[in-house]
């Protein structure tokens, strides 16, 4: 690896760790190798690096999401969510300091327009994506209708992954979660 790939595997390595607003240049630097001037060269500044880390590591989490679905899968839309949130579940484990970084990235879009764009063109991306995968068609086939299934299947995966960082022990099943979804359609008034 170069300094600059050093730098920001260093960057989201603190960040997991320690968070993004308590990390340093120099904790940085300690974890990578790299001198402080390096940043300069590299990023401008250490927050471009931790924004630049914290972008990379969202992307990871997207990679992480992507291969969940990659495996074909039939059934209803409702059973091809459920086997692919017991994939998105199994796999966290070994992704949580990609999910922190990526729930850290929320908050920096606040602030961090950069950031902000690019999150909003992967949730884009994504909900046209899921839609796809779950309806078993191609992303060129969602209209407008599959776009709101996306974004509602990304709703329940997002609030998924919250729970399982912030609680694992408590975090919904796929089962219990798509059991929910079917329980909540049935219901007659």
């Amino acid at each position: 690896m170069g300094q600059r790939q050093d730098l920001l595997a260093g960057a989201k390595k603190c960040i997991a760790e320690k968070g993004y607003s308590r990390t340093t240049a120099r904790d940085i630097t300690a974890v990578s190798g790299a001198n402080l001037a390096a940043i300069g060269y590299h990023f401008g500044s250490k927050e471009a690096l931790l924004n630049a880390a914290v972008l990379d590591s969202f992307d990871e989490w997207g990679t992480a999401i992507e291969e969940a679905m990659a495996a074909p899968h039939d059934g209803e839309p409702i059973d091809r969510l459920e086997w692919f949130l017991s994939g998105f579940l199994a796999g966290s484990a070994e992704h949580r300091a990609t999910l922190a970084a990526s729930v850290q990235a929320f908050a920096e879009a606040e602030f961090v327009p950069e950031i902000r764009r690019q999150l909003a063109a992967t949730y884009a991306e994504a909900r046209r994506s899921v839609a796809a995968m779950l309806l078993d068609v191609t992303p060129g086939d969602i209209d407008d209708e599959g776009l709101k299934l996306g974004s509602l299947a990304l709703a329940i995966i997002n609030g998924t992954a919250l729970q399982l960082f912030i609680a694992p022990e408590s975090t919904p099943s796929a089962a219990d979660l798509t059991a929910a979804l079917k329980s909540l359609i049935s219901t007659r008034h």
